[in-house]
């Protein structure tokens, strides 16, 4: 298993990175066979209960990974070179990264179960498509955005930061910060505060808030 190296990576790729229209090459697949391998320790060592080496096998193949960035099994990638992910991210089962176009992914990102980040496109025009043509488009997601689970982000979209994306949504159009989006497509269902916790059936009140963190602050003086 060869880590690819990106400087030795050829016009053609950077060309498909870069979302100019393409066509596949051999240079593709040696690439995204690397990451396949790479995907394949990872589980592995998950299976093993070893967390930290899986993780530590595709922070090697990733374009970036940030420090106790954590992915459960299964995972996909289409290249891995092309994947940037900040710190203390949290990506449940089952994510898919198509990472054709970057995606890009800040820091404190939670994703539930069953996500994609789908940055290929294909022509609408039947003859450039069937002559194999294709494109991408970037995903930007900003720092401390919580993807619920089998949401399916497209290429060309930015999520700003603080943003909600509720479960099952398809998000076609940038997302502002501070919102809460849903839906097929996904819409803007309110704005929210980050320093307010809101009345809400999944939101905890500022009592049980402070009640939390006294009881951990216990169980972590009774530890160290």
């Amino acid at each position: 298993m060869s880590k690819p190296n990106r400087q030795n990576l050829s016009e053609a790729f950077e060309r498909m990175t870069a979302g100019k229209a393409y066509r596949s090459t051999e240079e593709n697949k040696q690439v995204g066979d690397s990451i396949y391998q790479a995907v394949k320790f990872f589980e592995q060592y998950y299976a093993r209960g070893e967390h930290a080496h899986g993780m530590h096998v595709l922070r090697d193949y990733l374009g970036s990974l940030g420090e106790h960035t954590q992915m459960r099994p299964p995972v996909a990638f289409d290249f891995g070179v092309n994947t940037h992910i900040g710190k203390y991210c949290f990506f449940n089962f089952n994510t898919t990264f198509l990472d054709v176009a970057p995606i890009t992914i800040g820091d404190y990102v939670f994703v539930g179960p069953g996500c994609q980040f789908l940055t290929p496109t294909h022509p609408i025009n039947v003859q450039d498509r069937i002559n194999f043509w294709e494109g991408a488009l970037p995903i930007t997601v900003g720092n401390n955005v919580w993807i619920g689970g089998g949401a399916i982000i497209l290429g060309g979209v930015t999520i700003g930061e603080n943003a909600v994306i509720g479960a099952g949504s398809v998000v076609t159009k940038d997302v502002p910060e501070n919102t809460i989006v849903a839906g097929n497509p996904a819409r803007i269902i309110r704005t929210i505060d980050p320093q307010q916790r809101p009345a809400h059936p999944h939101q905890y009140s500022e009592q049980e808030m402070t009640q939390a963190q006294e009881f951990y602050a216990r169980l972590e003086a009774d530890n160290f």
